[in-house]
């Protein structure tokens, strides 16, 4: 899946800090509701992607790579595609990912978000 494809999606999962506004997963969540997309908070808010009520198209993984690894290896959700978010990447991840033949792309939403994205919230 290519970033332009990914912001043609609905429901979100960002995982790392959303609540504090200095980091990255806050921006990307503030912008993506911005823009009418759909935002499920993991890290901070939620404990697990499994906490989700509803089905998730995309993961955006923006926190440590560890931890990102733990809560991929725990979820039991379907998803289309996951973006891991510079920083975000490790060996071990990509590993466990591409083992599992999990959809995944390296890139950032908040260049998705200023190149393709359109304004949902009409």
């Amino acid at each position: 899946m290519e970033l332009k494809e990914i912001m043609e999606q609905k429901v979100f999962a960002v995982v790392g800090d959303t609540v504090n506004c200095e980091k990255y997963a806050y921006k990307i969540k503030h912008g993506l509701l911005e823009k009418g997309y759909k935002v499920h908070s993991v890290g901070k808010e939620l404990a697990s992607l499994n906490d989700i009520p509803e089905e998730i198209d995309i993961i955006d993984l923006c926190i440590h790579p560890v931890k990102g690894l733990s809560l991929m290896r725990d979820c039991k959700k379907n998803f289309k595609c996951i973006v891991i978010q510079p920083g975000a990447e490790s060996d071990e991840l990509l590993a466990y990912l591409n083992e599992r033949n999990l959809p995944y792309i390296q890139g950032c939403l908040l260049v998705g978000l200023s190149v393709y994205a359109k304004d949902r919230a009409m």
